[in-house]
């Protein structure tokens, strides 16, 4: 990897004067090949903070359109860029805050016939997606290439938030150990029936990008056997402790070959 240009070292300097980045460290997300998938209300900040911090390579799926309805939430788009498909609004929003980061539009919907080609690009994968279809093919596929998986969910006025390796072998779970099978269809409303709180993407996708950048750099501690649970009303978060499950289909003892 070259060197920083001037232009990146002034830019990255807030994070490279921290002990536990520092140069090292930015180069470490400057190597990386982040995929984020939808560019909604918390793909929106999660990709801005994603290439706010120097991320080198970033994947956006997405195959809808910018609607009036999505700027209450949807930050990474603009009144002026409304019909555009969100891919391509997205590459404008994050070329314009960092034009060192390189954006690929994926726009598309991810179904079993095209998501190994396009996930296998990456190194890790931020899921911010709105339905359980696609949260439970991105983990089975995540779980089957070995990929890092930092996934996280909204509705009304409750977040949460996980990361899944459970490719690494126990005691990471994957997560069909907490979440076995899809709710029955129509037993969870989608945030256009149930509404959300538009500052909760913001909260949501912000920390989703906080435990990308951890994973890159290896700061802290991982939320791998954690899933963070916050509550928008009463101001609080909480953490609950995830176990692998010997018996899930995915990554147990006797788990299931990859088709």
């Amino acid at each position: 990897m070259a060197a920083f240009s001037p232009a990146e070292l002034e830019r990255y300097a807030r994070h490279i004067i921290l002990p536990e980045v520092g140069g090292a460290g930015q180069q470490a997300l400057k190597r990386a090949r982040v995929l984020v998938i939808g560019a909604g209300g918390l793909g929106s900040p999660l990709a801005l903070y994603l290439a706010a911090a120097g991320i080198g390579t970033l994947g956006i799926v997405d195959d809808d359109r910018v609607s009036l309805s999505n700027l209450q939430r949807q930050v990474l788009h603009g009144s002026s860029r409304i019909g555009q498909l969100k891919t391509e609004s997205a590459a404008v929003a994050l070329a314009e805050l960092n034009p060192h980061v390189r954006v690929i539009e994926h726009s598309l919907r991810l179904d079993a016939g095209n998501i190994a080609d396009v996930l296998q690009g990456y190194d890790i994968v931020a899921d911010g997606s709105d339905n359980f279809d696609t949260r439970f093919l991105v983990s089975d596929t995540c779980h089957r290439l070995g990929k890092t998986l930092v996934t996280a969910a909204m509705l009304r006025f409750d977040g949460q938030l996980s990361t899944f390796k459970s490719h690494l072998g126990a005691p990471h779970p994957c997560y069909r150990c907490v979440f076995p099978e899809p709710p029955p269809p129509g037993s969870v409303p989608a945030c256009a029936e149930a509404g959300v709180l538009g500052a909760l993407g913001g909260v949501m996708g912000s920390l989703q990008a906080l435990e990308v950048i951890k994973e890159i750099t290896g700061l802290g501690d991982s939320l791998s056997g954690r899933l963070l649970l916050y509550d928008a009303l009463r101001g609080e978060m909480r953490n609950v402790r995830l176990k692998r499950d010997p018996a899930c289909r995915i990554c147990g003892d006797h788990a299931e070959a990859a088709p």
